[in-house]
């Protein structure tokens, strides 16, 4: 086997927890290093048997690793790429890649011009099952691809929001959590060309929005509707459709639904509907469900992030697809502020 990646995690919390634990079980990985202020990162590097930093400067003082997963809090995602970028060090970068265009844009450029591998965390791109489904609408199984709707429903508790900044402009489930469901349809379907939403918190009443409706136009001619609310007690979301987050109870209920000119699918079950021959209102349905192999995601983004280091892969999501998918939410939000039709 080839010489394991060593890998650095910046960032200790939830998800750089997670990070921490797939990069130590990946045979293709070895975990440098932890980087992150605080003594609870500190004593998380204690409990892995690695070497702690609290800065991205004092790790490359005392040695070099051959990338770094940044899971630092969203606000220094730029700050943390563009060191990792200025010392050719190709980055995974949690979602949101920033949480500023003209930043996240700098970012990009600069890893693009240097030639410095740069990912964005949307490791839902990598669940087998989204593969299965692109494979299939990109087949033609089901003719032109005329429609898509996503659904984001399910209710936070009260004591979600007793951390501040969750009740604070940004922080609300278009930004959090509609983010991901972008990106799986922009993977699915194509760049989006155009959006307008409506917004709402009339139940919380917080200055983030607690429910929101966005009609998305894709450059393909593609229609598609996209809802989320955080307010309402409801199955049908990515984290109670997949399992693929053993936090959140698993339903048999779908989140997607992809019309064609010749048949629809659901995902994630991959039920695909069509008509025995002739295509018709009046005419009985064929029922089938694509097979796919399960795997975790972040481990399958992990061995493809070292795979694109050691230069066999190209990123599946580089840097500028996290930047476009993060300016379809901006748009979004826009157009939920004004009213009206925004086009990308």
């Amino acid at each position: 086997m080839a010489t394991r990646v060593k890998l650095a995690v910046l960032g200790a919390g939830l998800i750089g927890k997670r990070h921490i634990k797939h990069v130590m079980e990946e045979p293709a990985a070895e975990l440098m290093a932890v980087v992150d202020p605080t003594p609870a990162g500190q004593a998380i590097a204690s409990e892995a048997s690695v070497r702690w930093f609290p800065s991205f400067a004092d790790m490359m003082i005392s040695g070099r690793p051959d990338g770094v997963i940044i899971a630092t809090p969203n606000q220094v995602h730029v700050q943390n790429g563009l060191e990792a970028v200025e010392a050719g060090v190709p980055a995974l970068i949690e979602k949101p890649i920033a949480d500023d265009i003209a930043a996240g844009e700098k970012l990009v450029q600069m890893a693009e011009a240097k030639g410095v591998a740069l990912l964005t965390g949307h490791h839902r791109r990598h669940n087998p099952m989204m593969q299965k489904a692109k494979e299939i609408i990109d087949s033609g199984t089901l003719g032109r691809i005329l429609i898509v709707n996503a659904m984001f429903w399910l209710f936070k508790p009260d004591e979600y929001f007793d951390i501040p900044w969750r009740r604070e402009r940004g922080a609300g489930p278009v930004f959090l959590n509609l983010i991901h469901d972008i990106d799986n349809l922009r993977f699915l379907c194509g760049d989006i060309n155009a959006v307008q939403a409506r917004e709402s918190n009339a139940v919380r009443g917080n200055a983030v929005e607690e429910t929101a409706v966005i009609l998305i136009e894709f450059k393909s001619g593609v229609l598609g509707t996209a809802s989320v609310s955080d307010s309402v007690v409801a199955p049908w979301s990515w984290e109670m459709t997949t399992g693929e987050n053993p936090a959140y109870p698993k339903t048999q209920q779908i989140c997607y639904m992809i019309g064609g000119t010749h048949g629809s699918m659901a995902v994630p079950s991959l039920e695909i509907w069509s008509n025995a021959e002739k295509r018709s209102w009046t005419e009985a349905f064929e029922h089938d469900r694509a097979a796919f192999e399960t795997e975790d995601p972040l481990i399958m983004q992990i061995r493809q992030f070292c795979s694109v280091i050691r230069g066999e892969e190209t990123p599946l999501v580089s840097g500028r697809e996290g930047l476009e998918t993060l300016k379809v939410i901006e748009a979004v939000k826009r157009s939920a502020a004004m009213g009206g039709r925004i086009v990308l």
